[in-house]
């Protein structure tokens, strides 16, 4: 009897265990789901979030802006880089013009200010742009590289409001910038005010540079900031009327329509090229470097399909790269045109985050001494005729930037105060 109740207790036991173990079992697997559906949730908010944390320039965000255009006279200031992008991913976004969008949502345009390289970027750099009439859309389109820099108070008459749209790469000689102050400049003689629709700068993750010196300033650099000066074109706006350095201290009517998840460390890649010989982001990255190139005798790839990624003469040793700059696009008469020169390849540099002076180093040391290295635009372009002098006395790249800190200090005690983005 005994042995019997035992064996049912045992009996009783197993099946008892059983049970706990299917049912632990199947709790278990419940749970596996569970934990399994919640990822492929936080995959998919993952991934909108992704969509969603898109750099998007202010020209897209038309519902913030477009109020303060209706029932207004418009002039904007535009060229090939001012686009509206629709879409979700960075990789399924369609553009069209700014002006041709505008115009589809009935605002009133008078006419079109076109900067250095004209309204469809077409021009050689420093060519005269002349005024024209936009053939698509029938508007006046009013020069501001050629005759005037600045918009005429007679252009100015009809118009109730100035929009600025430009993509700018954050070099001090990239004369964008000039073209906007000039424009602020007009607009607050004439009480007009302007709205800046802000788009990411490609180069806005490092302030390096010379400091430009007041006696220098030329449309190449119109204000005392380092060439590589970190911040957005609206920024810029914000700090040329805050600091009061427009013309007889005139401040304008500024709004600045900020972009979208944009930080000062974002990695952004241009949709259109800023200008005929900005071709890619590489070119991009090196401009800050290379364009003090443009003020010697030495080409930077103009004339190539590499502009701004390479840089030579015929009278370099021979060995390495070898090409010959040739007329297109954007250079109708390069620098050694048709001539071999010999030079150093730059296309696969890693990503730059300061001022390489090396490469401009370099290229003096390797030009014979019965050649004129400098040309008469180099000051300009470094802003002081320090730099020239730092070179021409054989200082290193690192010395000549120790120079350059107590400068690049002050400024980014002025720079800090006008950021729009961290």
């Amino acid at each position: 009897m005994k042995r019997l109740i035992r064996s049912k207790n045992t009996y009783l036991i197993l099946v008892s265990g059983l049970i706990v173990f299917l049912f632990t079992a199947s709790f278990k697997k419940g749970e596996v789901k569970k934990s399994a559906r919640s990822e492929s949730v936080q995959s998919s908010k993952k991934n909108s979030l992704v969509d969603d944390l898109r750099i998007v320039p202010a020209a897209d965000l038309m519902n913030a802006y477009l109020p303060y255009l209706q029932g207004k006279r418009i002039a904007v200031v535009a060229n090939q880089t001012s686009v509206v992008g629709t879409g979700s991913l960075q990789d399924d976004i369609s553009f069209t013009h700014l002006v041709d969008t505008l115009l589809s949502h009935h605002v009133q345009i008078q006419k079109v200010f076109a900067p250095e390289h004209g309204f469809r970027g077409d021009f050689d750099a420093g060519e005269k742009v002349v005024d024209d009439k936009d053939v698509k859309t029938g508007l006046d389109i009013i020069s501001l590289h050629g005759k005037h820099r600045k918009p005429e108070p007679d252009k100015l008459e009809d118009v109730d409001l100035v929009l600025f749209d430009i993509q700018d790469i954050g070099v001090r000689f990239y004369t964008y910038i000039s073209t906007l102050s000039l424009v602020m400049e007009a607009c607050a003689e004439q009480d007009i005010p302007v709205i800046v629709l802000d788009r990411p700068n490609p180069n806005g993750h490092y302030i390096d540079g010379p400091m430009l010196e007041a006696e220098y300033s030329s449309f190449l650099g119109m204000h005392e900031i380092p060439l590589v000066y970190g911040m957005t074109i609206g920024e810029y706006a914000k700090m040329v009327n805050g600091e009061s350095w427009l013309k007889d201290s005139v401040q304008c009517e500024l709004r600045v329509m900020k972009s979208l998840n944009y930080t000062h460390q974002s990695r952004y890649h241009l949709p259109v090229r800023p200008s005929p010989n900005i071709p890619n982001d590489k070119a991009i990255n090196l401009y800050p470097s290379l364009g003090f190139f443009e003020g010697t005798v030495i080409n930077a790839g103009r004339g190539t399909e590499f502009q701004f990624q390479r840089y030579g003469a015929p009278f370099f040793p021979a060995g390495g790269l070898s090409y010959t700059p040739m007329p297109n696009f954007g250079s109708k008469f390069p620098k050694f045109n048709g001539k071999l020169c010999h030079g150093v390849d730059l296309s696969n540099e890693k990503w730059q985050k300061k001022v390489n002076l090396n490469w401009l180093i370099d290229a003096y040391r390797k030009t014979p001494k019965d050649i004129e290295f400098f040309g008469d635009t180099f000051t300009m372009h470094a802003g002081n005729e320090l730099l020239r002098q730092q070179i021409e006395a054989g200082l290193s790249a690192e010395e000549i930037r120790k120079s350059w800190i107590p400068d690049l200090e002050e400024f980014k005690k002025v720079r800090k105060k006008y950021l729009l983005y961290p």
